[in-house]
């Protein structure tokens, strides 16, 4: 039995002969150890999702959840220089295999301080490498992303982006615009507006004229019949499951269904990517509500995955978190004394009494917040505030209800928190293989790029080298001029004048446009190309 990196693989003699590697020109990925079986990779993250998450989930819901049957290890979650990872190079690393620095968005790190990490050779500094997503378009397959959060945000830009700062949106969201992703899900609608941007392009316009069903309700989502498609629900993030209007957002179970359904119909099978961005939101709030309705909801997207991987036996699902956050305990300085004698009751009734999540309580409160107590009462069932408690809600700022309601419906469901930030403890990896090829053991947050990219047979270092060549070096030993600002690349030959827009795969040459095989990018030094770009200077 082959064993690499604590994953198991069951293959035939046959199966691995046909994995011989394979280098191919022309723009598609390397083959590379490829089981023939697998066509189809879905990665679903419930960003920041502690362990005690799923248990605390688990006992509300009154049953197992499906990703109880998947779990096979753990993952290290570790960025390049700090124990406790950002979202940002956490998903950097399920994106690309390569660990990163904090805020860094598909690009290495300028520094790898941690334990076990190699030096940043020089001139590799924020040097962007190539995603899953990025190789899976390259050999052929369909693509998409699903986000709860704006669909610019640090881990769905990981996968379709690149650029060493996460606030960035203006960038992320261009490439992420031209970066021929099929289906992207999700929020963020007014960062693709011209008003909601500092570049004052209308992504919107732009994205329609590339043929997307540009769609905006729960109703053209299932209705759209196109290949090329994009929900935006959402000005920012999407609500909490709990809070979610069904008539104006669909949930991460129906986004899920819907791409699986558009990516399918590609015979080279597809890779899709799925978070549950608020899993991460509720516990910066120490808000246990919003993390019940989010890790739920989450497993409900995760079922919807499971159920077509085992129908079609072709497919791979990993569902793994980043990191975890808040240090959620089920148990608090308040069971000290009585933890083994405290009934499930005591920590499940008081959760089961809330109807909204706090960030959906704030709705209900009136403009100068007296209705505090009948607020609480109705909605979370709290009939019993303290002055102190009502004083904190009333002074919440706008948006961060859910900051004030949740510590106070924790300490009564004994609910302990150690931090409003992110923990650096190892995180459960949950994986369903037809074949039975599964990691297992405790593996690197790297390693599970790995064994994606390599049940589908890719190589992202060969693929990075496609995509992302020097530009400025690349054109000169040409004997071409190389100028740019941070909107547009001009290089000259002779009569011939090359254009390359940043953060677009559009080509102009001599006033003829080429659609290049991926985004050109601005790392805030130096710009990088595809190849296919260079070749076009003779």
């Amino acid at each position: 039995m082959l064993k690499c990196w604590g994953i198991h693989t069951k293959k035939s003699v046959a199966a691995l002969v046909a994995t011989i590697m394979l280098a191919v020109s022309g723009g598609t990925a390397m083959a590379v150890e490829k089981d023939t079986s697998i066509k189809n990779v879905i990665i679903l993250i419930p960003d920041g999702m502690a362990n005690d998450a799923t248990a605390l989930a688990r006992w509300y819901k009154g049953s197992s959840l499906t990703l109880d049957s998947m779990a096979s290890g753990m993952v290290r979650t570790h960025s390049a220089d700090a124990p406790i990872a950002d979202s940002a190079p956490a998903g950097t690393a399920f994106a690309t295999g390569h660990k990163s620095h904090t805020g860094y968005v598909g690009v290495l790190p300028d520094e790898a301080t941690m334990p076990g990490q190699q030096p940043i050779a020089a001139g590799d500094a924020k040097k962007p490498v190539a995603s899953i997503l990025e190789a899976s378009k390259l050999a052929g397959k369909s693509t998409g992303i699903i986000a709860t959060s704006e669909i610019m945000h640090a881990t769905p830009a990981d996968f379709t982006a690149h650029y060493p700062d996460r606030k960035n949106y203006d960038a992320l969201s261009m490439q992420q615009a031209y970066n021929g992703v099929d289906v992207v899900l999700g929020g963020g609608g007014k960062f693709l507006e011209a008003a909601g941007r500092k570049d004052g392009q209308d992504l919107v316009a732009q994205i329609k004229d590339q043929g997307y069903d540009f769609v905006t309700t729960p109703e053209g989502l299932k209705n759209s019949t196109s290949s090329k498609l994009w929900g935006s629900f959402s000005p920012e993030a999407l609500a909490y499951n709990l809070d979610r209007d069904a008539s104006k957002e669909p949930s991460l179970a129906e986004m899920t269904s819907k791409a699986i359904d558009v990516l399918s119909k590609n015979d080279k099978g597809f890779f899709l990517m799925v978070e549950g961005s608020k899993v991460d939101w509720a516990a910066h709030a120490n808000d246990p509500t919003g993390i019940i309705s989010d890790v739920l909801s989450f497993d409900d997207a995760v079922k919807v995955a499971v159920d077509y991987a085992k129908q079609n036996q072709n497919t791979v699902v990993v569902a793994v978190t980043d990191h975890g956050n808040g240090g959620l305990t089920i148990g608090s300085s308040d069971t000290t004394s009585n933890y083994d004698k405290t009934p499930l009751a005591s920590f499940i009734d008081p959760l089961k009494k809330a109807k909204l999540t706090g960030e959906g309580l704030e709705a209900k409160l009136n403009a100068d917040r007296s209705n505090i107590k009948e607020v609480l009462s109705t909605y979370f069932g709290i009939t019993d505030l303290t002055d102190e408690e009502v004083k904190t809600i009333k002074d919440a700022k706008e948006g961060s209800m859910n900051y004030a309601v949740g510590p106070i419906i924790s300490k009564r469901a004994n609910i302990g928190w150690t931090t409003g930030g992110h923990t650096g403890g190892d995180v459960v990896l949950y994986t369903y293989a037809p074949n039975g090829d599964r990691p297992t053991g405790v593996i690197d947050n790297t390693d599970v790029n790995k064994y994606m990219t390599r049940v589908l047979g890719l190589d992202l270092d060969t693929v990075s080298k496609q995509l992302f060549v020097p530009a400025k070096a690349a054109f000169e030993a040409k004997g071409a001029k190389f100028s740019a600002d941070t909107k547009v690349i001009t290089v000259t030959k002779g009569s011939n004048k090359l254009e390359l827009p940043v953060y677009k795969n559009v080509a102009t040459l001599n006033g003829k446009n080429t659609t290049l095989n991926g985004v050109v990018v601005f790392n805030g030094v130096d710009y990088f190309v595809p190849q296919q770009a260079i070749d076009l200077i003779q």
